[in-house]
């Protein structure tokens, strides 16, 4: 009898594991087609679903018709989760340096692009059509890093090339899935802009005609947004729950193939389960951002790819079927 060993969401090895195991655990829910396994005997780790042997586990549920197209188990949300933070920041160190060229070389086209868009959007008059040219593009060039990730971490094939794969597998949805969170998050602002522009039009008005000058104008927007940032903080309170709430729509719609709406609702339903724990791993990947752009800019090279690859690690112990831990 066959014996297996399988990779868990968590990245760990699970086994020996006999053939009566794996439908089990198939039937569970706990393994899908793309879990990475290996006989005992094999020296490469290929997807569940390329050994013939468990091809009518997955034919049965495929002829289900309530299964979900992205989930070997139809009630794989219901379940919790534990999420390590310090193991997710440790593994996304270990991905990079184990994947290093590949990883650095597909964040670095990501950064550069967006660089250069941020950049371009500075100059006067042009500048706002670059920055509408990034809300068709972020979206899509995020997806296509996740992917690299993702699919580095299940030991699947992959390539810096990759960085553009959104654009080819789910461009409208990716498209959608960075716009409408942002514009949503975005109306958590409309108080202090409220605010900020009821202190600012009194002073303008009060200038002498024809003395204003832009000096006198930049001084008043200075005045006003230190007195306004009351309001700024607790407007900044639901526009950060939103995000951290919807962060993980773009890895589930590049990932699991889902419409924009539904990624944002099992973000959201997923991450609530332990929202505080998904904010510290947030602000630990921030502070690790933030030394990167201290040591001259350059570290961020370094940091950016330990800080996908940490969300990556995240999403795989939220969101995948397979194992997480074993007792």
């Amino acid at each position: 009898m066959a014996n297996y060993i399988v990779i868990g969401g968590d990245q760990k090895e699970y086994g020996p594991i006999t053939t009566e195991d794996v439908r089990k655990w198939i039937a569970e829910g706990r393994l899908n087609a793309q879990s990475m396994m290996k006989a005992e005997s094999d020296a490469e780790w290929r997807p569940l679903s390329a050994f013939p042997e468990f091809a009518d586990a997955f034919g049965v549920r495929a002829a289900t018709p309530d299964a979900p197209p992205f989930a070997s188990s139809p009630d794989w949300t219901e379940r919790d989760y534990e999420l390590n933070i310090g193991g997710c920041i440790s593994r996304g160190w270990e991905l990079l340096k184990n994947n290093f060229g590949r990883l650095f070389f597909g964040t670095l086209i990501y950064l550069l692009i967006e660089g250069a868009i941020a950049g371009l959007g500075m100059i006067p008059l042009i500048g706002p059509l670059f920055s509408i040219v990034n809300l068709f593009i972020a979206g899509p060039l995020a997806g296509g890093v996740f992917f690299i990730f993702l699919q580095t971490i299940r030991h699947q094939p992959a390539s810096v090339s990759d960085v553009f794969a959104g654009f080819q597998k789910a461009f409208l949805q990716l498209f959608l899935g960075y716009l409408i969170p942002s514009l949503l998050a975005g109306l958590c602002l409309i108080p202090f802009m409220i605010f900020l522009m009821v202190k600012i039009f009194p002073s303008i008005a009060n200038l002498q005609p024809g003395a204003v000058n832009n000096a006198e104008v930049l001084a008043l927007m200075k005045t006003a947004i230190y007195g306004s940032w009351p309001v700024m903080l607790i407007c900044l309170i639901p526009l950060i729950y939103l995000q951290v709430s919807w962060m993980f729509t773009l890895p589930l719609i590049i990932d699991k193939q889902m419409s924009f709406w539904s990624a944002m609702g099992t973000s959201w339903k997923m991450v609530n389960k332990h929202w505080w724990q998904v904010f510290g791993l947030l602000i630990l990947i921030w502070l690790l951002s933030m030394a990167g752009i201290l040591a001259c800019c350059v570290g961020l090279l370094f940091t950016a790819p330990i800080a996908i690859g940490s969300v990556m690690f995240a999403y795989e112990t939220i969101f995948s079927a397979t194992p997480t831990q074993t007792d």
